[in-house]
């Protein structure tokens, strides 16, 4: 049995873009706004909302989450899928997934998704989230838009501490996954930065700042001191300028907006003091790397759902410090181009542990009990994935989800009958089955309609 999905039409919505005549330009006051980007203060004239209270009490509905990991360069092409021809509940899992076996009831592998405009074999985790088309602005060789998680944030993250966790790995730039500090692209489709240690996330999520309250106070009130400023430059800047430095310019006030929601979050959260997690994780050693790294990684993300600090992740997962830890001294991108011998081991052996790794966090969220009994695993949605299938090809994405967050039948291998598939297709269902109320996303053509039923 392959799969359909289901089309809808998408209209584009139109940018306006005011004409307005060059002219010269104070490069002072234009610094000046610059200057002040990192400290701006929360701006009631952008229609920003002001969080909920950090005291107010939460539903006792448990609430959803979701979960990306990167894998950045790609799998065993032919060894990671399941055969094409056995589909439904009733698939053997290939022996690199085996270590997944005690969960097969509770994930999902999905064959022929992939972004149609992907052109870059070396970018395994720069458009995997957004499905963007780097080269649709003529005469820029760069371009992105918002990742799915981020979408998701802007909902589930509204009454969390952190709106979003971005994690990363040490260098993960430079070894497959392409452009890019994390998975993570916000709506003017800049990177945003990542934790790219364990002990970076440690802190952020469960170190309190011993900066006495009223000095942080005043160290906010200080940063609302410059917004008269920039609003007066901005709007000076606005009327000089031509229509390429006008579309500059809405970014730089999208970016001071993304800055001044964090900032309204953080005033909100003050006076909080973090909560310590149910099962208390120790400080990681600066020295974890690899397959040790991406481990705590994932109990620093069960931890962080204990306290409900956050409810969106994205791992962007390391790949050369992966492969050393597991022995091996070749590259990531040298053991993608594997044939036969050493580098198709290496291949293998990495695909085997990440499924080890996964079924080892798969078992802490099912460990782990919300107050109504369920557990955390049944109100998360998990993707694990990467932009490339192998080697530099773009196309059939590897793609395993788990979880009950989005309200998916799992246990199941879903071949989809068009092998052109939108990726985006799974994100939009995602957002959906969350409950988030998204008409499409990037290039997406509708829902995957069998992962909602039998």
């Amino acid at each position: 049995m392959r799969t359909n999905h289901k089309k809808h039409s998408q209209t584009p919505s139109p940018i306006a873009e005011p004409s307005v005549a060059p002219s010269r330009l104070s490069r002072r006051g234009v610094l000046r706004s610059a200057s002040t980007l990192i400290t701006l203060p929360f701006l009631e004239s952008f229609g920003f909302r002001r969080f909920a209270s950090a005291a107010t009490p939460t539903s006792t509905t448990p609430p959803k989450r979701m979960i990306f990991l990167g894998m950045g360069f790609g799998v065993t092409a032919d060894r990671w899928y399941p055969d094409v021809n056995t589909v439904g509940e009733k698939y053997e899992l290939p022996t690199v997934l085996k270590p997944l076996a005690r969960h097969q009831k509770d994930i999902t592998i999905i064959q022929n998704l992939m972004h149609q405009y992907s052109a870059d074999g070396h970018s395994g985790s720069t458009f995997w989230l957004t499905g963007a088309n780097r080269y649709a602005i003529p005469g820029q060789s760069f371009h992105n838009t918002i990742s799915v998680d981020q979408v998701a944030a802007e909902v589930l993250g509204e009454k969390t501490r952190f709106t979003s966790i971005q994690l990363a790995a040490k260098g993960a730039a430079n070894d497959g996954h392409g452009p890019g500090s994390s998975l993570a692209w916000n709506r003017s489709g800049k990177p945003v930065a990542g934790l790219d240690t364990p002990v970076a996330a440690f802190h952020r999520l469960f170190s309190n700042d011993t900066t006495p309250l009223a000095e942080r106070q005043q160290r906010l009130n200080e940063q609302r001191s410059v917004l008269d400023t920039v609003l007066a430059d901005a709007k000076s800047v606005a009327r000089k300028i031509n229509r390429t430095d006008s579309q500059k310019l809405d970014e730089y006030l999208q970016s001071v907006r993304e800055i001044e929601v964090r900032l309204a979050k953080e005033e909100a959260w003050l006076g909080v003091e973090k909560k310590s997690p149910k099962d208390k994780v120790r400080e990681p050693k600066e020295s974890l790397e690899g397959v040790e790294e991406i481990r705590m990684m994932y109990d620093i993300m069960v931890a962080a759902m204990q306290v409900d600090a956050t409810r969106v992740f994205t791992y962007r997962m390391p790949v050369d410090s992966m492969i050393a830890s597991l022995g091996a001294t070749m590259s990531a991108h040298s053991m993608s181009h594997y044939s036969e011998g050493e580098r198709r081991t290496v291949s293998e052996t990495r695909d085997k542990t990440h499924a080890k790794l996964l079924a080892e966090f798969i078992d802490k969220l099912k460990a782990s009990k919300e107050p109504d009994g369920s557990s955390l695993f049944d109100h998360v949605a998990l993707t694990i994935g990467t932009n490339l299938s192998s080697v530099h090809t773009l196309k059939n994405c590897p793609t395993l989800i788990a979880g009950g967050g989005a309200g998916f039948k799992q246990g199941r291998h879903l071949v989809m009958s068009d092998p052109k598939t939108p990726l985006c297709n799974l994100w939009l269902s995602t957002l959906r089955g969350t409950g988030i109320n998204a008409t499409s996303f990037g290039d997406s053509t509708g829902l995957i309609d069998e992962l909602f039923t039998a």
